[in-house]
């Protein structure tokens, strides 16, 4: 790699990083409304909802068409942020 490039590069990362950082944020402000969510749930079984699942994919899919962001990406991105979310419910939950 020339070393124009490898400056690019690094000019390119630090905005990455930058992004990380608002990403974890959001992360952080998500995760607080599932534990909202949770607190309302009386049944472990709730946990799963396949139709809302089925509703947040779909509309992700659409939004990204429209964006012109590859919908493969943002699909295997919610889908794991999704059941990542569900794993932590789980893990979480108390009954009632």
């Amino acid at each position: 790699m020339s070393p124009k490039n490898k400056k690019k590069l690094l000019i390119i990362r630090i905005k990455l990083d930058k992004l990380d950082n608002k990403l974890l944020s959001l992360i952080k402000n998500r995760t607080y409304l599932v534990k909202e969510v949770l607190k309302l749930k009386e049944f472990k079984k709730e946990i799963v909802d396949r139709k809302r699942i089925n509703f947040i994919l779909n509309k992700i899919k659409n939004k990204s068409k429209k964006l012109n962001i590859d919908t493969k990406i943002t699909n295997r991105i919610w889908k794991n942020m999704i059941w990542s979310y569900i794993e932590y419910e789980r893990r979480n939950f108390k009954k009632k």
